[in-house]
């Protein structure tokens, strides 16, 4: 994992202008779950590149088809997760890896968007479920940027903080979903933060 950390570090520092802001607030040991808007293929390298923590991507199944790039995202923590159904393997797996301390990463809209307004975004419940019952803190991230070679990237940490709900309530889709949303909120909150 090293070497290709180390590489892909490289092709980055070459490639893009990558700006990490307040990167100081990801928590140094112990479970949380970052979740980032997501406007390109490259989301989960800027954002994680320069962490000294590897963050496990939910990442979709369609990626891992290709054997090189499996393998890549692989060595660098993504597990595939199938889009537009409920993955019981993928949920299980973020479980597992938020219960050994580890950081999980999502993308809650689900696709890449270049939208900039949070009340526009269409998310997914998984992030909401999975912070409700894991508990865990909840790191937003915003990335902001043209990811074409040799562009500025901006990526912003925000404060974790934990959910202020009922952790015991059995939740339905609707309210997972604007819980989902209230969290995406966040991210886009920090939109142009310096």
């Amino acid at each position: 994992m090293g070497i290709v950390r180390a590489i892909l570090t490289i092709f980055l520092t070459l490639f893009f202008k990558v700006e990490l802001v307040n990167k100081e607030n990801i928590p140094e040991k112990g479970a949380a779950i970052l979740c980032a808007n997501h406007i390109g293929e490259l989301d989960m390298f800027f954002i994680g590149y320069r962490l000294k923590r590897i963050v496990h991507y939910m990442a979709k199944e369609e990626l891992f088809r290709y054997p090189i790039i499996a393998g890549i995202i692989r060595w660098l923590g993504a597990f595939p997760v199938k889009r537009g159904r409920a993955d019981v393997g993928a949920i299980k797996t973020a479980f597992k890896l938020l219960d050994e301390g580890h950081i999980l990463g999502i993308f809650a809209e689900g696709t890449r968007t270049r939208n900039r307004n949070a009340s526009n975004v269409k998310v997914n419940p998984g992030v909401a479920m999975i912070a409700v019952k894991s508990g865990a803190p909840i790191v937003p991230v915003a990335i902001e940027g043209n990811q074409k070679l040799f562009s500025k990237i901006r990526v912003v940490f925000g404060k974790p903080y934990y959910l202020d709900i009922d952790r015991s309530k059995k939740y339905s889709n609707e309210e997972l979903v604007e819980i989902s949303r209230g969290i995406m909120g966040k991210v886009y909150g920090l939109l142009g933060e310096r």
